[in-house]
């Protein structure tokens, strides 16, 4: 199992004059809501706790105002907890003086924002080598660095333009360069892909994707949008109210939602597409020699060729290479049903 690389402990986030005071009124059975009509204090965070594994994309999620950005920004203490610890490699983040903060802002973490921040005033080469400049490195030495990033996106060939001459996915993924070109262990994605347009955003996705597999980068992602959530979150966080509802896979959370916020939060998700063959296939049931083969890790949908094709029964092969069990259309059928009305 992967190391823990951010661990969340029994964080807190009052918002408001006292927020001591009034998360002492939280603990003691006060609600988001009364807490703010009886003492204008708004309730971020409430007690969350999670781990977060190196070299995983954590989808962190939730409708607005379920403090999943007021999270995020614990990670780099753009925002300080009102109790609660932080720990970066086991260390506690909350311990660091202003100098060494800075310093694991800028080599520890690196933050891809919503709304792009880039420089308009300069090109993109220089929004990509920006943190390297600040962090001293030569200007020849972080241009090239910059470069292999830019590249690295897709951008090649654009060095020299500036971001009102590129489209939004392009400011998009120079903001992804930037934050790669620093070489952070972590990368925070604030809703990064949320203003682009549909088909932009599920390019940028894929890319997303395929970065992490050749960088095997720790991603703590944030989005409102549980198709996205579902598509890279090796891990997915639910939040509501500043509450954490369920931690989870994918496959887990749709499997077995913790409770009925969870199970509406993802009712209407197409499961054929997230749950996999091997938490399905029947051991215990016998297939021809014949009978066409699917992997352990392939979704339930990879199933519906074969089945469409006359095939009554699919067997499915483990990691490896074994025959671990065999599905029926009608399991199939019973495992997309579940959690259904």
């Amino acid at each position: 199992m992967r190391p823990v690389k951010i661990r969340v402990e029994n964080v807190s986030k009052v918002f408001g004059r006292d927020p001591a005071g009034a998360l002492a009124k939280v603990r003691a059975g006060m609600d988001k809501g009364q807490l703010k009509a009886e003492t204008d204090h708004v309730l971020g965070l409430h007690d969350v706790t999670l781990d977060i594994r190196a070299g995983e994309t954590f989808v962190i999620m939730g409708l607005s105002g379920s403090g999943k950005s007021t999270l995020i920004r614990h990670f780099n203490r753009l925002i300080e907890p009102t109790g609660g610890r932080i720990l970066f490699d086991g260390d506690d983040i909350l311990k660091y003086d202003a100098a060494r903060l800075q310093a694991f802002r800028r080599r520890k973490v690196a933050m891809v924002f919503q709304r792009f921040a880039l420089l308009p005033h300069r090109t993109v080469a220089e929004n990509v080598a920006y943190g390297l400049f600040l962090d001293g490195v030569p200007r020849a030495e972080a241009l090239r660095r910059a470069g292999e990033q830019i590249a690295l996106v897709g951008l090649s060939g654009f060095e020299g333009s500036y971001p009102a001459q590129l489209s939004g996915g392009m400011q998009q993924r120079v903001g992804l360069a930037r934050a790669l070109a620093t070489d952070a262990e972590v990368l925070l994605m604030d809703e990064a892909f949320s203003a682009l347009d549909p088909l932009i955003r599920h390019d940028m996705q894929v890319q997303l994707k395929e970065l992490q597999a050749r960088l095997g980068k720790t991603i703590v992602f944030i989005t409102h949008d549980l198709d996205e959530a579902l598509m890279l979150g090796d891990h997915i966080a639910i939040l509501k109210d500043g509450t954490l509802r369920q931690v989870g896979t994918g496959a887990e959370i749709l499997a077995r939602p913790a409770d009925d916020y969870v199970a509406r939060f993802v009712r209407d998700v197409n499961r054929s597409r997230i749950l996999l063959c091997g938490a399905f296939a029947d051991a215990g049931l016998s297939t021809a020699p014949d009978a066409p083969v699917i992997g352990a890790e392939a979704t339930l949908e990879a199933a519906f060729a074969a089945f469409a094709g006359g095939a009554p029964v699919v067997a499915v092969r483990d990691g490896d290479g074994r025959i671990a069990g065999a599905l029926t259309p009608q399991r199939v059928m019973e495992a997309l049903a579940r959690g259904q009305g």
